[in-house]
């Protein structure tokens, strides 16, 4: 119980210190890319869709304290799982900047 509280409080801070454009290095792949690489995405948008997620997951991580059933675990996994899948695809798609 203890451990989802603080999950749920580091997810919290992790999604504001992003979203106020201070902790780009703990997203994922965006650090450790090139400065070409770098240059295809659109920085605010990235953001915005990495910092929202953690900070949608927050209130999800809550909700799962007290929740012991298996149907409760299953739904939460289940809809980080898609949440994931869809800021993966946004983010591959939407946050990029046009070639020109």
């Amino acid at each position: 119980m203890i451990v989802l509280m603080i999950v749920s409080v580091l997810l919290l801070i992790m999604g504001m210190v992003i979203l106020f454009g201070k902790g780009d290095n703990l997203i994922a792949g965006y650090n450790t890319a090139s400065k070409e690489e770098m240059s295809q995405y659109n920085i605010k948008r990235l953001r915005g869709l990495i910092g929202g997620m953690l900070i949608l997951l927050a209130p999800l991580t809550v909700i799962m304290l007290g929740k012991e059933s298996m149907i409760w675990m299953s739904s939460y996994v289940v809809l980080n799982f898609v949440l994931c899948i869809v800021v993966l695809i946004l983010a591959n798609s939407w946050a990029k900047t046009k070639k020109k």
